[in-house]
């Protein structure tokens, strides 16, 4: 389903704990972190989108969370053409996406990347706000950067913490001391709805 422009619709997920971290994962053999994402489908809203979504790619329920805001309008990203599959080249530019931030109330036990048999992730981490981008596919970092910033504005209404208003400068590999914690799923993980 695309727009006029060519713009396929869906929603972004930034996940946050107590401490104001971000729920990061990291796409199934690759070496990209991301945000989870999904397309809406037709006759769904956004915010219906957004929870099949999050249950789909890390297992969580409406239960475990709770909406703390959302981007006022669309943000888009184009997709390079070598990204796109060759029969919908000229008719498919890209993504327009709803993004929601997300407190969790459940616990980290209760995220499951293997819920589907396809899963979107193999390892996840709770990351400072300010993720580093250089890290994200680089046609994507431009929304990940505009929706961290304008869903920033929610934080202090949603947790006492201090979080920057606005990011810090991009940081480099090199400048990063502390190492947070990475959940992996190995490949002898059942997946649910398979037997081994």
């Amino acid at each position: 389903m695309l727009d006029r422009e060519g713009f396929r619709p869906n929603v972004g997920i930034i996940l946050i704990n107590g401490q104001n971290e971000v729920w990061w994962g990291k796409r199934v053999k690759e070496h990209s972190w991301q945000f989870p994402q999904g397309g809406i489908k037709h006759g769904e809203t956004p915010e219906q989108a957004m929870f099949r979504e999050l249950e789909e790619e890390i297992g969580l329920k409406a239960e475990h969370v709770k909406i703390i805001g959302r981007t006022r309008d669309w943000l888009r990203y184009e997709v390079p053409d070598h990204f796109i599959k060759r029969e919908i080249r000229g008719h498919y530019r890209g993504q327009k996406q709803i993004w929601f931030l997300l407190r969790m109330v459940g616990r980290d036990c209760d995220v499951n990347l293997r819920l589907t048999s396809h899963p979107e992730f193999d390892a996840w981490r709770w990351h400072d706000y300010w993720v580093p981008l250089d890290v994200v596919i680089e046609f994507k970092r431009g929304v990940y950067q505009q929706a961290l910033q304008e869903l920033s504005r929610f934080l202090n209404r949603a947790h006492s913490g201090a979080v920057p208003h606005r990011p810090p400068p991009a940081p480099h590999a090199a400048q990063h001391s502390h190492q947070p914690h990475i959940n992996v799923v190995s490949d002898t993980t059942p997946i649910a709805g398979k037997e081994e």
